[in-house]
């Protein structure tokens, strides 16, 4: 009779056992997986408002004061200042990242170096579309500038 009463009694300090381990598993798993909708903001972070502050007309030098330096320049018919940023998430930890936005801001100057056109471009269905005039560039040397920069912003991405 004692050795049956030891018996259930290792029996169950091994299914206490084996409780705990699962715990411990299921622990650890949403442990890894807390990262669960990681954001990751890559370039320009556009302030809020700063499109706004910046009227047509205005100077180089005041872009530069509300923008701050340009991701990149480029000289089509005067210049253009790009600012260039990107946000992904990663869904659980580990994965790739997956890109929620991208966009590429464009402040066009005249030769005079005043604001000309400002342009937020980005992606919508698939096409590169500008946000403010609510339209999609056609072909010219503007979408031949642009939408190299987005092929640009995929490269190592997961998802494209």
């Amino acid at each position: 009779m004692i050795k049956s009463s030891l018996a259930g009694s290792t029996r169950r300090v091994a299914s206490r056992r084996r409780g705990l381990q699962t715990a411990a598993a299921i622990v650890l798993l949403c442990a890894v997986t807390s990262g669960c909708g990681e954001q990751y903001q890559k370039g320009y972070i556009l302030p809020p408002g700063a499109l706004e502050q910046i009227p047509i007309g205005a100077s180089q030098d005041q872009v530069l004061i509300v923008m701050g330096t340009p991701s990149t320049v480029a000289t089509l018919n005067g210049e253009v200042f790009y600012y260039i940023s990107q946000r992904s998430e990663r869904p659980i930890m580990f994965m790739n990242d997956r890109i929620i936005d991208q966009r590429v801001i464009a402040i066009y100057f005249d030769r005079n170096r005043q604001v000309r056109r400002l342009a937020n471009y980005g992606l919508k269905d698939g096409q590169i579309f500008d946000f403010i005039s609510r339209t999609t560039p056609t072909s010219g040397q503007e979408i031949n500038y642009v939408a190299p920069l987005f092929k640009a912003l995929n490269i190592g991405q997961g998802e494209r």
